[in-house]
């Protein structure tokens, strides 16, 4: 009866341990709001692995605090503990389930990430049998984009920097990173100092660095992609939640990359095409302006000044010729 009673209370026990990690997996609130699809997807993995941690650590810790009191030194007790050589199945028990849970894992956060768009073949476009349409425009110093690109290999398989034109369930929007800022470019000559996409639809950026090595990242969409210099790079999401969220450059890009920062607004299909709409009639007016969407009470000293800097067509080469 007593190992009756030793079993049960050890299944009750494991079942809390069990119900517990769970439930903090997922509630640790550690994650900002999930904003896209694949946000989803890197939610699940972290919360599965973290669930995993916790239930590990409150096993070693319960054995450790019930040591402690069970088998603490008695008074008047000077013996010695029984000499224990070893226990076979423990300690095939603690090599096996550690193996198999980190295999497991592997398979999961290797799947996670072939679904993120991690596989990119980027060596791949630098091999024959690939066919690029790269158009430019030199605007006052700052190379950028205007075309989306093109290429394939000869068995018509499509690689990294590749967005088919012709889809019209996918935003191609072209991405040049330079210090200390980002510029978005999308069709009809229309470029901004802030990122806009509808929710709902999958974007696809087709970045580029001017200068020197940036990296793209919204932690709110759990993504992240370098941007190099003389490569183009791209990156794919879905956003699924409508708001402002923060763009940083998370590459160490100079003195000023701490302020290498924009915003993406998730806007509604409604409020995206309205958006454009108005970026056209203000390009048609002014083609060589770069604006923001927002009125200027509502913009960021930073972006205030973005914008006068450009419109006295201050560039980075004329600051560095004047050096």
């Amino acid at each position: 009866m007593k190992v009756n009673n030793k079993l049960i209370s050890l299944v009750v026990i494991i079942g809390l341990i069990v119900a517990a990690s769970i439930w903090y997996g997922r509630n640790n609130g550690l994650l900002p709001v999930a904003a896209g699809d694949e946000a989803i997807l890197y939610d699940g993995l972290f919360n599965t692995i973290l669930a995993i941690a916790a239930g590990f650590f409150l096993i070693v810790e319960g054995v450790l605090i019930y040591s402690i009191v069970k088998f603490r030194k008695r008074k008047g007790d000077e013996t010695d503990g029984p000499a224990i050589h070893e226990n076979l199945t423990l300690e095939i028990a603690w090599t096996a389930i550690p193996t198999v849970i980190v295999m497991w894992v592997a398979i999961y956060s290797f799947d996670v990430y072939t679904a993120m768009q991690g596989t990119q073949d980027l060596s791949g476009m630098a091999h024959g049998g690939m066919s690029h349409t790269v158009a430019h425009h030199d605007h006052g110093g700052m190379p950028m984009s205007k075309a989306t690109l093109a290429s394939s290999n000869n068995d018509g398989v499509m690689m990294a920097g590749v967005m088919p034109s012709e889809n019209a369930d996918v935003v191609a929007i072209n991405v040049s990173a330079m210090q200390f800022a980002w510029i978005f470019n999308y069709t009809d000559e229309i470029a901004t100092a802030e990122l806009h996409v509808p929710v709902g639809k999958k974007v696809r950026l087709n970045m580029s660095a001017v200068d020197v090595l940036h990296a793209f990242w919204v932690p709110q969409l759990r993504i992240k992609q370098d941007v190099i210099p003389g490569r183009e790079t791209y990156l794919e999401f879905t956003p699924r939640v409508v708001g402002e969220y923060p763009v940083v450059c998370a590459e160490l890009c100079g003195s000023y990359h701490g302020g290498m920062r924009t915003t993406m607004v998730i806007d509604t299909p409604e409020d995206y095409s309205k958006w454009l709409k108005e970026q056209q009639e203000i390009a048609s007016n002014d083609p060589e302006a770069i604006v923001a969407s927002r009125p200027a009470s509502q913009l960021s000293e930073q972006e205030y000044l973005k914008g006068k800097v450009s419109q006295l067509g201050i560039t980075s080469s004329k600051l560095t010729a004047n050096r």
